[in-house]
């Protein structure tokens, strides 16, 4: 059991809580899956880029998908080597390529015709042969929110199998390319086999007829995605997920590229905050708190779903409440309609599975400082980012302040 009454009293709130041990767990459990086979898990940094987290699936030997040169930053400080780390992403910008290839990385994920012509051009330029995967879009739907779905052709990932295979001849022909690896990611919080297994059919597909012209790739790279529990959702098993990708890969002999980030971390990490007061608007009955909207967006932005946890000692009977924060918008909310006893001042409220996607979509609207983030590892807790203060936010403007 965490005691959040006794970590908010040492950190105070709102406050990021991360399980560590969670997260080794869930780590071990997906390499496993894929034992017998040469594979790589790289973390995917934007669910969750605290450099301690990074740091940690670091000495677990994990590699790093990135969608930005600052999460590249972020891995390389964090001790993932460079032959582990990807650089994903639709709109790199030319200075981001040219970084990624001068530092030797593992391979760049393209996403388009137009993106390869400007790798080969810095690659050019740098004198260097870079290493390069595509993106291939299978028009597969993956049953999930429309927001978090990547591989229909309505989204803008990713490029279609013909133009793909396009793409491999001409990187395959370039004096300054080297196609070795392919990549697909239909969508995250994937609850369902079929889409996974079917759209890496198409993909393995796709390898054989490049072997057939004399391309011969390295990585298999089958993205992230697998769900979690938020509610009541049936989840994949990862052996299940595993077996399913190998089932495709008859006679190939590649290395597979895994991409977890929502999986290792989303139910590691609660988010703490305070209540403030109740109030009602006529029949409606508000529990305000001291964490708001731009301290976990989800709820507001998916009208996503968190279990939340009151701490109290309250004995009323729950009643539907909305859990609101302090943000001057109506879509400052963590759930409506929720079922909470009555609560006082300083009771605390907690939502769970807030380690993915968190605080990494934070900022600092209304002027809000952003929170602590807390570790727990072997019964043991520790600081990993100091909670912001105003003199932080103003720090980059007020050296351009006039009379």
């Amino acid at each position: 059991m965490i005691d959040f009454k006794k970590l908010t009293e040492k950190y105070q709130t709102p406050l990021y809580v991360y399980n560590f041990d969670y997260m080794t767990t869930q780590y071990e459990e997906l390499k496993s899956a894929f034992k017998g086979r040469k594979s790589i898990v790289a973390y995917a940094v934007k669910a969750n880029s605290n450099l301690s987290v990074v740091k940690h699936f670091a000495r677990m030997g994990s590699g790093a998908d990135c969608v930005s040169i600052g999460e590249v930053r972020r891995a390389f400080l964090a001790g993932i080597p460079a032959y582990k780390i990807l650089f994903s992403g639709v709109g790199k910008r030319d200075e981001e390529i040219r970084e990624a290839i001068e530092k030797d990385i593992l391979y760049i994920n393209v996403e388009s015709e137009a993106e390869l012509g400007r790798v080969e051009m810095i690659a050019k330029e740098l004198k260097i042969k870079s290493r390069i995967s595509i993106r291939v879009n299978p028009n597969i739907d993956p049953k999930t929110h429309p927001y978090i779905s990547t591989g229909l052709h309505d989204n803008k990932f990713g490029v279609d199998l013909n133009t793909a295979k396009r793409m491999y001849i001409m990187a395959n022909n370039s004096e300054f390319l080297d196609p070795v690896g392919i990549h697909f990611h239909i969508g995250s919080q994937l609850t369902e086999l079929g889409p996974i297994r079917e759209s890496a059919e198409i993909v393995a597909d796709l390898v054989r007829s490049l072997q057939n012209i004399k391309i011969e790739l390295k990585f298999f790279d089958i993205g992230g995605g697998i769900g979690v529990k938020y509610d009541n959702e049936t989840t994949i098993k990862p052996y299940d997920y595993a077996q399913a990708i190998l089932g495709t890969l008859t006679a190939l002999d590649l290395t597979i590229l895994c991409e977890p980030g929502r999986f290792l971390t989303a139910n590691a990490g609660y988010f703490v905050s305070k209540v403030l007061y109740e109030k009602q608007n006529g029949a409606k009955k508000f529990v305000v708190v001291d964490g708001a909207m731009n301290d976990l967006l989800r709820p507001s932005l998916y009208n996503a779903y968190h279990k939340i946890e009151a701490i109290s000692e309250s004995t009323s009977q729950e009643r539907p409440v909305d859990i609101v924060g302090p943000v001057c918008e109506s879509g400052d909310f963590f759930a409506k309609d929720y079922p909470l006893p009555e609560l006082a001042h300083n009771d605390l409220v907690i939502v769970h599975s807030a380690g993915a996607y968190g605080f990494g979509m934070g900022s600092n609207y209304n002027s809000r400082g952003r929170s602590a983030e807390v570790a727990l590892e072997n019964g043991q807790d520790r600081l990993i980012r100091k909670r912001e203060t105003f003199e932080d936010l103003i720090a980059l403007e007020q050296e351009f302040l006039k009379d």
